[in-house]
């Protein structure tokens, strides 16, 4: 168990990661272009503003994060590089509620992976929570039918579960991954860049998706992979509810786009079972924490 000093970095951190991505999806939907282009312009900055931040780091200390710590460290850059893929092909066919509600669903990817391979059993709390996040992905998904967003929905639970199995890795390996997920990007970049060459480079606003990569994404990305090394999978899935929350908000607030009648139940269905359970979670993590201090005192 991690003591109390590393746990409260790793929310902090992971935060931090949470909270900037909420506007990555406004920003690839203002730069308004093609969907590879937006991919390669995406991660083309990200792995560019990566490498000149690991190179500073590493030329300033010698404890800068491994860009790709071993095996494991490759399945995790293989994770999140699909993640990408998925992710950017899911922006554009479905809404963006959809989207991040079905995102929120990596919870309940990292709590089955964590339980399977890691033996961390989740609690009956857990276990309920659950089964009432699949009731609500099925009402989202459920009101798609025959209106062309499903393939889109298929694509984000895609996304969920790479995203848990990269969190569930990291956990398991207990290996700073911060850097990973951003070299991760060099698998959609280079299928985006093949794709490019043949359908032609369309977009309108390309600073956007430029400040998104360079900035946005190589903060949100490096925050979340790296909280897996201080706390647990489940712990940081549950940050990504912040983007759950906020996304709509902007895109609503930016393009007027208004979530359907589906996605707000099945949303609400989400978004008030993670909250209760996040609330649960901090409690008994409190609870735990101050047994930790009791019993390990300074």
């Amino acid at each position: 168990m991690s003591s109390p000093y590393d746990h409260q970095k790793g929310l902090l951190i992971t935060a931090i990661g949470g909270l900037t991505l909420t506007v990555d999806i406004p920003l690839i939907r203002l730069a308004d272009g093609g969907a590879w282009t937006i991919m390669l312009l995406r991660t083309g900055t990200t792995f560019v503003a990566a490498m000149i931040i690991w190179s500073v780091w590493r030329s300033l200390s010698r404890n800068a994060p491994p860009l790709i710590p071993g095996w494991s460290g490759l399945i995790v850059a293989i994770c999140y590089g699909l993640t990408s893929v998925t992710f950017i092909t899911a922006v554009y066919h479905t809404s963006t509620a959809d989207l991040v509600f079905i995102l929120a669903f990596n919870t309940v990817f990292a709590a089955l992976l964590s339980w399977i391979f890691l033996g961390e059993r989740p609690r009956l709390a857990t276990i309920i929570a659950m089964a009432v996040m699949i009731l609500g992905v099925l009402v989202i998904v459920g009101g798609s039918i025959g209106t062309g967003h499903l393939f889109g929905d298929f694509m984000a639970l895609c996304s969920a579960f790479f995203v848990a199995v990269a969190i569930t890795i990291s956990r398991a390996s207990g290996k700073d991954m911060g850097f990973t997920s951003l070299v991760g990007v060099l698998l959609p970049l280079g299928l985006a860049a093949f794709m490019v060459t043949g359908e032609g480079f369309h977009v309108n606003a390309p600073w956007w998706i430029i400040f998104n990569g360079a900035v946005i994404m190589p903060i949100s990305f490096f925050c979340l992979a790296a909280g897996p090394k201080y706390i647990s999978g489940p712990e940081v899935a549950m940050f990504y509810l912040l983007e759950t929350v906020l996304a709509p908000v902007w895109v609503w607030m930016i393009f007027a786009e208004t979530p359907t009648r589906n996605s707000l139940i099945g949303g609400g269905i989400l978004t008030v079972t993670l909250v209760a359970h996040s609330l649960w979670q901090l409690h008994d993590g409190r609870k735990r924490r101050v047994d930790f201090a009791v019993h390990h005192p300074v």
